[in-house]
C-alpha cells in the first residue's frame, strides 16, 4: 500500500483526485491533505508518505518552495500543473512526472504506477535540483537517462544528437558520448529554443558549434569537432538562413 499526501489549494481538485484514486487504484492509501506550504510541510513531516500529488501554485507559495524547506526528498513526487509550455519543458528538462490539470485518469494512475515501480527514490534529490537549478538559472541543465545511470549535463556542451532507433546518441565537447534511452524526437522538441536545429531525420546540431555547411552533394553540416553529418535537402534552405542570422 503507498501511503500518499494531496496538497493542493483547489477544494475541487483534491476532491477529483481521491475520486480517481478510489476508483482506479486500490493501491493508494490517501493520509492527509493540505493546502498551503505550511500546512504541506507539517503533513509531510508527520506521515512520512511514499508519494506526494503536488500541486505547483499554493495558497502562500509555491510547490517549490515546499519543497526547499523540506531539504532531502525521501519521497516520490508526481507534480501536478494547469497548463503552461514552459513550465512543462522544466519538468521534461528535470526528467520528473507529472500530469496537466485537468486530471485524466488513465494519465494519473500511470504515472503512479511509474511512480511506485520506476522512480528510485535515490534520483529525486538530482532531478530536483536540476528543476529547481532551472528555474533560477539562464544557463540550462537536462538530466539524461542511460541504461546504467542518470547524467547532468549542460546544454551548452552538447554538440549534437544522432538517432540510434528508438535511442539517442549525444556527443559532448569533452569528446564522450552518451547513449540515451528516448528519441530523438523528444530531445528536437525540447531542445530547439536552445539553438539546436535538425538537420536530418537522424541529426540534431547545436548551431554554437557548427563550423560550416556545404551546398554541394546534398548538403553536409560540418561541426567543430571535425565530424559531419548530412543535411537534408527540405532543411538545407532554413539552415542556412539560421548560419546567416548567428
Amino acid at each position: 500500500m503507498i501511503k500518499a499526501i494531496i496538497i493542493d489549494d483547489e477544494p475541487k481538485a483534491c476532491k477529483a483526485l481521491i475520486n480517481i484514486l478510489e476508483k482506479y487504484s486500490r493501491d493508494i492509501n490517501i493520509v492527509a491533505q493540505a493546502d498551503s506550504v505550511k500546512s504541506g510541510m507539517d503533513a509531510i513531516l508527520h506521515h512520512k508518505p511514499d508519494l506526494v500529488l503536488l500541486d505547483i501554485q499554493l495558497s502562500d507559495g509555491t510547490g517549490f518552495d515546499l519543497l526547499k524547506l523540506i531539504g532531502n526528498i525521501d519521497f516520490k513526487i508526481i507534480f501536478i500543473t494547469a497548463y503552461n509550455k514552459f513550465a512543462i519543458q522544466a519538468f521534461k528538462f528535470s526528467a520528473l512526472d507529472y500530469i496537466l490539470k485537468p486530471v485524466n485518469p488513465a494519465e494519473l494512475i500511470a504515472a503512479i504506477h511509474k511512480a511506485d515501480e520506476s522512480i528510485r527514490k535515490e534520483n529525486i534529490n538530482l532531478k530536483l535540483n536540476i528543476l529547481l537549478s532551472n528555474r533560477e538559472k539562464e544557463e540550462k541543465k537536462i538530466v539524461l537517462k542511460t541504461a546504467e545511470s542518470l547524467h547532468v549535463v549542460h546544454i551548452h556542451e552538447i554538440i549534437r544528437c544522432e538517432a540510434d532507433g528508438n535511442y539517442t546518441k549525444f556527443y559532448f565537447t569533452n569528446h564522450k558520448n552518451l547513449l540515451v534511452s528516448k528519441s530523438l524526437k523528444e530531445f528536437d522538441d525540447l531542445l530547439s529554443a536552445y539553438n539546436f536545429f535538425r538537420v536530418h531525420n537522424a541529426h540534431l546540431l547545436n548551431l554554437q558549434y557548427l563550423q560550416r555547411c556545404d551546398k554541394a552533394k546534398g548538403g553536409m553540416a560540418f561541426m567543430k569537432d571535425n565530424s559531419s553529418v548530412p543535411v537534408a535537402l527540405a532543411r538545407k534552405h532554413l539552415l542556412l538562413e539560421l548560419i546567416q542570422q548567428i
